[in-house]
């Protein structure tokens, strides 16, 4: 009887529990916000969007189904966790039907799209992402991604209703880089997994890490412990602008710095993997190496009394330098290579090689020695033959080497993979001579320069202006090259050099908006590029990107003109701009300011002023274009 009545008084709790669920559903299922998506932002730009007629209804009742691929692997797993966030239902293994999202593995294998492509079909029954390998998906995904709300993060939604369209995409170039110098300023594993996912949103898929410097050291290296007992710490001058730090006090401690121990070096290797980027490390050899030799000064030259530091400011010229003549530092640098080179599964290893000064060498007489025992012409060609001989070692492990294009003065093989730095013909000539090559000019390519008008931005590396626009008008692929030539212009990349940025909000103030634009660059064909689109879609980004707690930069409040003669003799002017929602004013030949609207024509001697406001505040002081 006792019994009876406790499983009366189970099953009444039960039945009680299934009513509460079932409210909970439908609560769920009614709350939130309600939107139609009309049209889509998508960067990088795909190769094919068509738009069509009706749409499709998302909501929490909507399935998601994997065809091909099982719930346990790695990008399904990735993409229900973030549908989860999103309250919306993981990816199930089962029988496709309708109000459904199919994850499609496809069964035969499409060319065009390689392993990197994807197409997305949106129709009124279901949604399709589609791709030859797990990688195309998680870019199909990227791009499902966009095509939802921009504060889908942050805000719950019953309804999303998406337009059909057709989807089809696949990259330009193979590399596309983003580079972080972590020496001069570091950042801990939380901040760099955010930059990768930075990365995963716009499709980059190499991240080139700069650990080692004059101004740190920042990778455990066991076999030398004070590469970070002392090499990977400074004295802390983050309070005083880069260019004005005060000298360290005697006995001053060091408390600016850090470094990665192997267990996170290997814990953020696989977050990349997760997100299909390969981490690529850089090792600065045989000049930037402060940290180094105030760790280990017996790897300095032959007669260098210079007591070396790790530095906290600027250092120019780096005259630090190994001993090029010491048979010493070549076993240090293999010792080296070979704690760092099982962490990382990619097949490259950056050497640098770059703006290394040989005065030392000069004065040395061991490297005059080595000079002279190899037949080398001069210290340039030992910095070849010291790039080789770390080539050959690399090889010896199936790695290959990456350095700047400094090492081209060296008898480096072609097998050595060059990155472009000092101008687009660097990498012609790279190219030409039958390396592959990555395409990073200065001039496009550094982000650690102003965005836009100093006057009105924190402090940046000086002397240069690399606006959004600038960014997104770059081309990878250098003139003047033949089909085989220009089949070693793997792509191109970014980097972010860290004197001036002390935190990742700064770092990404430096990287945004202009990586949505290199995205583009390096992502999407030529003919699917579209300025005006690109200023429209970087709007909703800004909303997208700070809802994921970004932190983005202004961009330029500066416009530019673009004229054309007319028959008259006169110049049709067009003004232009980065910024959405801007208003231009100008004025031709001080006659007074009018808003700009449409083109007008000019006398050629004729002079323009423009003034520039968001929101009626004024956000560019008076400029003559």
């Amino acid at each position: 009887m006792n019994v009876c009545k406790r499983n009366k008084k189970l099953l009444n709790m039960s039945g009680l529990f299934i009513c509460l669920s079932f409210m909970m559903t439908f609560l769920l299922a009614s709350c939130g916000q309600k939107v139609t998506i009309e049209s889509y932002a998508i960067i990088p730009q795909p190769v094919e969007v068509t738009m069509e007629k009706g749409g499709f209804t998302l909501s929490n009742s909507t399935t998601c189904y994997g065809a091909n691929v099982g719930q346990n692997d790695p990008t399904i797993k990735y993409i229900s966790r973030v549908l989860r966030q999103w309250h919306l239902n993981p990816v199930l293994v089962g029988k496709p039907e309708t109000n459904c999202i199919q994850f499609v593995i496809n069964d035969q294998y499409d060319n065009q799209l390689a392993d990197d492509g994807y197409t997305i079909d949106i129709t009124k029954d279901n949604i399709v992402i589609a791709a030859n390998s797990e990688q195309g998906l998680f870019y199909g995904f990227q791009t499902f991604a966009q095509m939802l709300p921009e504060d889908i993060s942050e805000t719950r939604y019953s309804k999303i209703f998406l337009t059909a369209c057709h989807i089809k995409d696949y990259p330009r170039f193979n590399w596309r880089g983003s580079h972080l110098d972590v020496s001069r300023h570091f950042f801990g594993v939380t901040q760099i997994k955010k930059h990768l996912d930075l990365m995963a949103m716009y499709k980059y898929n190499k991240f080139h890490w700069h650990l080692t410097d004059d101004h740190g050291w920042r990778i455990e290296i066991s076999k030398y412990p004070l590469l970070n007992d002392v090499g990977s710490w400074r004295v802390n001058r983050d309070d005083q602008p880069w260019g004005e730090a005060s000298p360290a006090m005697p006995n001053e401690a060091r408390t600016n710095g850090g470094y990665y121990t192997k267990e996170e070096i290997k814990e953020i290797i696989d977050y990349a993997a997760e997100r299909y980027i390969d981490v690529i490390p850089e090792i600065e050899i045989p000049g930037h190496c402060c940290a180094i030799l105030e760790a280990y000064p017996q790897l300095a030259c032959e007669g260098d009394d210079t007591t070396y530091t790790v530095q906290f400011g600027p250092y120019w010229p780096p005259r630090a330098i190994l001993c090029a003549g010491n048979d010493s530092v070549l076993t240090f640098l293999k010792d080296v290579l070979d704690e760092i080179i099982p962490l990382f599964p990619n097949k490259y290893i950056h050497i640098g090689g770059d703006e290394a000064v040989k005065d030392n060498w000069k004065r040395c007489q061991r490297c005059q020695k080595r000079i002279k025992d190899l037949g080398l012409k001069n210290e340039e060609e030992l910095q070849g033959w010291l790039i080789v001989e770390i080539e050959k070692y690399v090889k010896r492990q199936e790695k290959s080497i990456i350095g700047w294009d400094e090492i081209l003065d060296g008898e480096v093989s072609t097998d050595a993979t060059v990155m472009a730095w000092q101008g687009t013909n660097r990498g012609r000539i790279a190219a030409k001579r039958g390396n592959d090559v990555i395409m990073t000019p200065t001039e496009f390519c550094y982000f650690n320069f102003y965005q836009a008008n100093a006057e009105f931005q924190p402090p940046a590396m000086p002397n240069s202006l690399i606006t959004m626009h600038k960014v997104y008008e770059y081309d990878p692929m250098p003139d003047g090259l033949t089909a085989k030539q220009g089949a070693h212009i793997l792509g191109a990349q970014c980097n972010l050099w860290t004197e001036y940025i002390n935190t990742p909000e700064m770092a990404e103030y430096m990287l945004l908006p202009r990586m949505c634009a290199m995205s583009e660059v390096l992502w999407s064909a030529k003919s699917a590029k579209n300025w005006a689109q690109f200023r429209k879609k970087m709007a909703r980004h800004t909303v997208r990107l700070k809802a994921n707690d970004y932190t983005v930069g202004t961009g330029s409040f500066r416009p530019w003109k673009k004229t054309e003669k007319q028959s008259d003799g006169t110049l049709l002017v067009t003004l232009d701009w980065e910024i959405e929602g801007m208003h231009v004013y100008y004025s031709v030949d001080g006659s007074g300011y009018v808003r700009y609207t449409k083109p007008f024509t000019m006398s050629p001697k004729s002079k323009i002023t423009t003034l520039s406001f968001m929101n009626s505040i004024l956000k560019e002081k008076e400029y003559e274009l």
